[in-house]
């Protein structure tokens, strides 16, 4: 019977923390996966405001272009509800791309639907920032 043991710590790649075993490489679907639990929880409470401020706050039928003109004479609302545009598609883009990935199997498919898919996200969020930029 043979007894192996770990190498020494300088013949390792990558260090070992006691307990705790190898630390995962971080990559690119690491912070997509922490980005998505943070915008998540962002989500919840921007849009939880947007939604009280236009639909319960304020009458539905009092909200129109002269609501939002008015709203948007202060920089302070004009930057909340694009930070809530930008984590809306961010997150929502990111679900599709793990969608994608998931169930088109075909690499050259998988490419194709992921180029419409940035193209068309990458169009809305142009469009919504150049609404917010210049409306009023």
């Amino acid at each position: 019977m043979a007894v192996t043991a770990d190498p020494p710590t300088a013949e390792r790649s990558t260090p070992v923390r006691p307990g705790r075993g190898r630390r995962p490489k971080q990559n690119v679907e690491t912070w997509t996966w922490f980005f998505m639990r943070v915008s998540g929880l962002i989500l919840i409470f921007l849009s939880l405001a947007h939604f009280a401020i236009t639909h319960i706050v304020n009458d539905v039928v009092d909200t129109n272009a002269s609501f939002v003109a008015e709203r948007w004479d202060n920089p302070l609302w004009r930057l909340f509800d694009w930070t809530l545009l930008a984590l809306a598609l961010g997150h929502g883009l990111n679900g599709v791309r793990w969608s994608i990935d998931d169930y088109i199997t075909s690499k050259a498919r998988r490419a194709a639907v992921k180029a419409l898919v940035y193209g068309t996200s990458g169009v809305l969020f142009a469009y919504g920032t150049i609404t917010i930029l210049t409306y009023g």
